[in-house]
């Protein structure tokens, strides 16, 4: 447990997710000075490839490398996340420990009935950790926004965040998961992530929210909320038509 309060917090439903999502984003705002965290749901257990204990160490390498302040992992079962008023506490409990502005998490559609799980999970969590009568001991919090990553599923995003310098970050964030991504030397059976393609997929997305917004590679992100801006200029400015 820990007492740090963070601008930023990233939730997954498996270790690995966030850095697929939002893993330029992340180091983009640690690089940029804000307290980033990541909070895996699950250990990824039911995973087809790698162990509970190797999955740890991959995502504590990870972690380092886009320069996380901090990680901690909530062990609800993988495969099985459930929202529920035990796991919604679990989720509160954290929120109201590191107190973000932000939240990151997966986007609520998408091929993994995981990250379709963790999506509602969370968001509902997000809200009702701003009640204060709901664990009356913690005092209440809820985040400015929820922002909403890609993960298999495309969606028109209501935002792209530039991550040409960091793209390259991210991918040896992403390298630091020997058991699950692309690695000829691991004996374990090849899975969707696992092979070639998939990582080839991960950089041919990235170029194309990038060529999208003018620039060489981009994470996509969708909000539910307006986005109220007092200066369009520094930002308009800087895309193309």
């Amino acid at each position: 447990m820990t007492s740090l309060q963070v601008d930023v917090l990233a939730f997954g439903a498996h270790p690995d997710d966030v850095e697929l999502g939002c893993g330029g984003t992340l180091f983009k705002l640690a690089r940029q000075g804000y307290q980033t965290a990541i909070v895996d749901l699950t250990e990824g257990e039911m995973a087809s490839r790698g162990t509970v204990e190797e999955r740890y160490r991959e995502a504590e390498e990870a972690a380092r490398i886009l320069q996380v302040t901090h990680r901690e992992n909530l062990k609800i079962p993988d495969a099985g996340i459930e929202n529920n008023e035990f796991n919604r506490h679990k989720v509160i409990e954290v929120v109201r420990r590191l107190r973000p502005s932000l939240v990151f998490l997966p986007y609520p559609r998408d091929r993994h009935p995981d990250h379709i799980h963790a999506s509602q999970l969370i968001t509902e969590a997000c809200f009702y950790s701003g009640l204060a009568k709901i664990l009356p001991h913690l005092s209440a919090h809820r985040p400015r926004r929820l922002v909403y990553y890609m993960c298999t599923y495309e969606f028109e995003p209501t935002f792209v965040v530039d991550i040409s310098q960091e793209f390259e970050t991210k991918l040896k964030a992403l390298q630091a998961y020997r058991s699950q991504f692309y690695n000829p030397d691991w004996p374990g059976q090849q899975t969707f992530v696992s092979s070639r393609w998939f990582m080839e997929a991960v950089e041919f997305r990235a170029r194309h929210f990038g060529y999208k917004a003018g620039v060489e590679y981009a994470e996509p992100f969708y909000v539910r909320e307006s986005i109220a801006l007092n200066d369009i200029f520094p930002i308009l400015n800087q895309n193309r038509m």
